[in-house]
């Protein structure tokens, strides 16, 4: 599939194009999250939601200074109220994108994740982050609360009394303490951030791509039902892989003692 250019943003594939790495491109503005670059990050995900080759997204930023302190309010100086519900429609189907996006997202933040740099990250699968990353949700201290899905992914990310602590007092944590609290997978050096993560998005991507669609789904709804709810959809996502041909061809491969060359049906 070919890779689209944009103004705000920079795709590109690699490992056989199964892993694409989208980078916020805003650099001068610490990646601050304007009208233009929701749209394209939205036009992007929608692209890539059809690639036949693709297994794992891995959203980060240019620079060393931020992966994305939220809102660009130089934008918003000045906007309608009408305006500004138009532009937050746009940042809502940001979030709804990456939660609902078919394959595995791994956020590897590069410095500051404020606002709804934050809840971009909250809204990956999984989260790695340099040695100088920090993270907070502010919208407290400026008369607001996140309106991205912060509230509601923080309290499933995090365990709820650090997720009011961090909500009711808007300051911010660094990679070590988000590490602990379960927020960050992995804490890397700065200059390996991106080749750690790609390690991780590789090991991911070997696998098949029905297992890695259904996981995806099965677990994020599971999340949000009650136990025997979530043990149906389980079983349902099970006998679909069970019945496929990549499951046939798992066993032969690993019976063959070779990789396995998945068809994704």
């Amino acid at each position: 599939m070919k890779v689209e250019t944009y103004e705000t943003i920079d795709l590109k594939k690699t490992h056989h194009n199964q892993i694409a790495i989208l980078r916020l491109n805003r650099p001068q503005s610490m990646n601050a999250l304007n009208t233009k670059m929701a749209s394209e990050i939205v036009s992007s995900l929608e692209i890539l939601k059809y690639d036949p080759d693709l297994r794992v997204i891995i959203l980060t930023a240019e620079g060393d200074k931020s992966f994305c302190v939220g809102a660009d309010l130089k934008e918003r100086n000045g906007m309608s109220q009408s305006d500004w519900k138009k532009q937050h429609d746009i940042f809502e189907r940001v979030t709804e994108l990456i939660r609902e996006f078919p394959f595995p997202i791994i956020c590897a933040v590069n410095g500051y994740a404020l606002g709804g740099g934050m809840e971009i990250a909250l809204s990956c699968d999984m989260r790695t982050a340099n040695e100088n990353a920090s993270f907070g949700l502010p919208e407290a201290k400026l008369g607001l609360i996140p309106g991205i899905g912060g509230t509601q992914m923080a309290i499933r990310v995090l365990p709820l009394a650090i997720a009011k602590e961090i909500l009711f007092t808007g300051k911010r944590i660094s990679a070590t303490e988000a590490e602990t609290y379960g927020l960050v997978n992995k804490v890397c050096r700065e200059e390996s951030l991106l080749e750690e993560t790609i390690k991780l998005a590789s090991e991911i991507a070997e696998n098949a791509p029905l297992s890695l669609k259904a996981l995806k789904k099965v677990v994020n709804k599971g999340a949000d039902c009650d136990l025997s709810t979530g043990i149906a959809l389980e079983l349902e996502a099970y006998y679909r892989c069970a019945n496929s041909n990549d499951r046939l061809e798992g066993i032969y491969a690993f019976n063959e003692k070779r990789k396995p060359q998945w068809q994704g049906k």
